[in-house]
């Protein structure tokens, strides 16, 4: 519920206190294990897209703006200003729908946040391993109890959430690692609030959708630098009845919760929740394609076997992803229930190799994406957000047989989380597209002992080619 008072701050304090007074050793060992692990993951997202159009452009048009160029462009041998770097890196990991999520915030904290810390560590000399650590793990925490204050109406109204929230988890990511009090901690996320911004529509095919991200990254750089210059921000940029993030981003005082802004802060940590992306696409998609998965692996069969695909899901889920399927670039395929599923029958798989530059105009996917239908199933979507994702997934074969299987939750989801091994393995493939081996090898084997590390900026240096 709204809090009444116009003034008051107690939970953007509550926030500001825990992200001022967060500790390494405060943070238990399962925690930090699992924030290398996000981390890793989305440097290896960054780097893999450092060659796309939309990055190639970015770099172009950023490049001819800039003087000064002290922060790395991962993936390549470019330097940029370090707000054009954390725009950029942003974009750069949310370039290919492949990064870390947190499924019940819908918001991504790792594009969001590591481009904003790994800039400060190229410009401040001494930000060892440690800081860099409870860094991200404040965004972490920060990105997702916003996501839960606001709920799932906050995507269904058609924000993208990991812009518009995400900007405080950026914001907290550099207070954190600036070292800011609680007073100027409260002002980063209260400028950061004022920057937030970001439209659902870029899913349909535009370029723009991968800049979101990094824009949020650019925003919480400001928003710790200027707080730290005693530059001031919206100090109740939560509780404000008017013009509020929590009001201004909302249908109604009823569709938030300000409670979740704090609950369990310190005791109760989020970055556990936080799934991984085993699939190239929207996150919204993955359960339908896991229980193809199970199908195939119960009764092999073909693509041309299949008469059609019937999926019934959530409405939320339809909003999302459940769009009828043109041609229309990338982005649009890669947020398509429809045009992945085809992707599966027809190659295996749908990992960052079946998204080839044309690939979303293959007129044979097409056609198979014509015979994918999503219906709504009135009784998911009753069950509420935490069960959004569930799905029955029914294959219509040519002989006249249905095989029919339900999935709730994804490979890498929270509940089924990655083992090292595993994101090792996605890292390698997604950075070897890049970077040499022996590269690939030093990051992984810095990244997973970060808090040895003395200066943050070593890390930085590995990011190049």
């Amino acid at each position: 519920m709204a809090d009444s008072a116009e003034t008051g701050n107690p939970y953007t304090r509550g926030m500001a206190a825990f992200i001022s007074g967060l500790r390494f050793e405060a943070i238990p060992d399962t925690v930090i294990t699992r924030v290398k692990l996000l981390i890793l993951d989305t440097l290896g997202c960054g780097i893999y897209a450092a060659d796309k159009e939309h990055s190639r452009i970015m770099l172009s048009t950023l490049r001819a703006l800039d003087h000064t160029r002290n922060c790395t462009v991962w993936g390549t041998r470019e330097r940029l200003s370090a707000p054009h770097a954390a725009l950029i890196n942003g974009a750069m990991v949310q370039g290919f729908e492949i990064d870390d999520v947190h499924m019940r915030a819908t918001v991504h904290v790792g594009s969001v946040s590591l481009p904003t810390i790994v800039a400060l560590a190229e410009t401040r000399s001494g930000i060892g391993g440690r800081t860099t650590l409870t860094s991200a793990v404040a965004a972490y925490e920060i990105g997702a109890r916003v996501g839960l204050c606001m709920g799932n109406a906050h995507l269904a109204q058609g924000w993208h959430a990991p812009a518009t929230q995400g900007v405080f988890a950026a914001a907290a990511a550099a207070a954190a690692i600036l070292g800011l009090s609680e007073d100027k901690t409260i002002h980063a996320l209260g400028i950061g609030g004022t920057q937030s911004a970001g439209l659902m529509a870029a899913q349909y095919g535009s370029m723009v959708k991968r800049m979101n991200a990094g824009r949020a990254a650019q925003s919480g750089l400001y928003s710790g630098l200027l707080a730290e210059s005693g530059f001031t921000g919206i100090v109740n940029v939560f509780e404000s009845n008017y013009g509020g993030f929590c009001t201004t981003f909302s249908r109604s005082h009823d569709g938030y919760d300000l409670s979740e802004l704090t609950s369990g802060l310190g005791t109760r940590f989020e970055t556990l929740n936080v799934s991984l992306k085993f699939y190239s696409c929207a996150a919204s998609i993955h359960t339908s394609l896991d229980a193809v998965r199970v199908l195939r692996q119960k009764h092999p069969f073909r693509a041309d076997q299949v008469r059609k695909v019937v999926i019934h899901a959530a409405k939320l889920t339809i909003d999302h992803v459940g769009f009828q399927y043109h041609p229309a670039g990338m982005t649009s395929a890669q947020m398509s229930l429809q045009f992945c599923m085809a992707t599966l029958l027809l190659e295996g798989d749908v990992f960052v190799d079946q998204f080839s530059e044309g690939s979303f105009s293959d007129p044979v996917r097409i056609a198979m994406a014509q015979k994918v239908e999503i219906v709504h199933d009135p009784d998911i979507t009753a069950m509420g957000p935490p069960r959004r994702l569930l799905v029955r997934v029914d294959v219509h074969m040519n002989d006249g047989s249905v095989l029919s299987e339900t999935a709730e939750t994804a490979r890498g989801r929270e509940t089924r989380f990655a083992s090292e091994t595993e994101v090792v393995e996605k890292f390698q493939k997604l950075a070897s597209h890049a970077l040499p081996a022996t590269r690939v090898d030093q990051i992984i084997n810095t990244v997973l002992n970060l808090e040895k590390l003395d200066d943050a900026n070593v890390l930085a240096m590995l990011l190049t080619r």
